[in-house]
């Protein structure tokens, strides 16, 4: 029986520094594998980073100016107002009125 208790226990030791070994292997391997990773992340991202050239900015509007269509539509209101004063449908203060709404 001792031969038999000395063989078991060597297989345990055994067992047991194989796989305090692989563990350590598979630690150290899974670490540079993280570090590679890393790495190739830090290096797409430069990439993509100087590959990209920035947008540019969007285009401003351009100036609201009174068109021709504009001007010509004010015109016949004005005239509209002017009729109706003088036919007394509106007062003088309602025409200054709304002469004033209209050019504003």
């Amino acid at each position: 029986m001792p031969g038999l208790l000395r063989g078991v226990a060597r297989t345990a030791v055994v067992a047991g520094t194989a796989t305090a070994v692989s563990n350590r292997v598979s630690r150290r391997q899974a670490g540079r594998w993280a570090q590679q990773d890393y790495a190739q992340q830090e290096q797409y991202a430069r990439q993509q980073q100087y590959a990209q050239p920035e947008p540019p900015p969007p285009p401003s509007a351009p100036p609201t100016t009174a068109t021709d269509d504009d001007m010509s539509r004010k015109i016949e209101q004005l005239k509209q107002l002017g009729d109706l004063k003088a036919q007394g449908v509106l007062t003088d203060e309602e025409f200054e009125e709304q002469k004033r709404r209209l050019l504003s």
